[in-house]
């Protein structure tokens, strides 16, 4: 039995799962929006997550092939949190890693919910304010816009009116009494989510298409900026 783990935890929602040659086997996920509002920490969460879903599956550790984690834009805490946790599993049993635009797991979600003739998807991945993290997939999830944090106004995307767009993701909701036109539509509950990992993880993984396990960074799109709060002294 050969698995990839696959790991997700660049918005609120942490999961994992384990795949087979691109297929989803095995799936642990905590959705705070759809589970009353509870809100857990990824730290918490993912070593966990990972211990209980070889254990429930009567899976070892030796038959993990390679760990796939979410490789940005989105949180620059869960993006952390989620590469020291893969880095870790990793180095342990000497695997490969894998990185995944975390924009095209928010598609490959759209897609699988999309039953109707579209020409893109647009994934948005909540910045600050008016402002997404995004970038253009056509059909078959090929990127075909370069990633951006884009502050959306009512010309945004003004170039392709003629054109059908899916808007998704946390950052699309926002959007929604700003972005008005026939052809754009508004899917909701579309989260990047480990369970639609495991096409991309194993097509890089037969492509060897590894990134370096000491030196890879999550790709953060924008700087971290540390807030200090009101009337703290420092």
């Amino acid at each position: 039995m050969n698995f990839i783990l696959n790991i997700e935890t660049s918005t609120d929602v942490c999961s994992v799962s384990l795949s087979q040659n691109g297929e989803t086997k095995y799936l642990k996920i905590h959705n705070p929006n759809l589970e009353n509002g509870e809100k857990a920490s990824h730290s918490k969460l993912l070593a966990s997550y990972i211990q209980d879903i070889l254990k429930e599956n009567s899976i070892l550790p030796e038959n993990v092939k390679a760990v796939a984690i979410s490789g940005g834009p989105g949180s620059y805490t869960g993006l952390r949190i989620g590469l020291s946790t893969a880095k870790g599993f990793a180095t342990a049993l000497d695997l490969p890693l894998i990185a995944i635009d975390s924009l095209q797991i928010v598609a490959a979600m759209a897609k699988s919910k999309i039953d109707f003739s579209y020409d893109y998807i647009i994934p948005m991945t909540d910045a600050r304010r008016m402002e997404v993290y995004t970038a253009i997939f056509d059909s078959n999830l090929n990127k075909i816009s370069e990633t951006e944090a884009k502050i959306i106004d009512e010309n945004s995307f003004s170039e392709f009116s003629d054109k059908k767009l899916v808007f998704c993701g946390n950052g699309a909701e926002k959007c929604k009494t700003v972005l008005m036109s026939e052809n754009f539509i508004f899917l909701d509950d579309i989260f990047p989510s480990a369970e639609f990992m495991s096409d991309f993880s194993y097509k890089k993984f037969i492509g060897k298409e590894f990134v370096d396990l000491v030196y890879y960074e999550p790709f953060y799109l924008k700087d971290f900026v540390a807030t200090t709060p009101k009337n703290k002294i420092i």
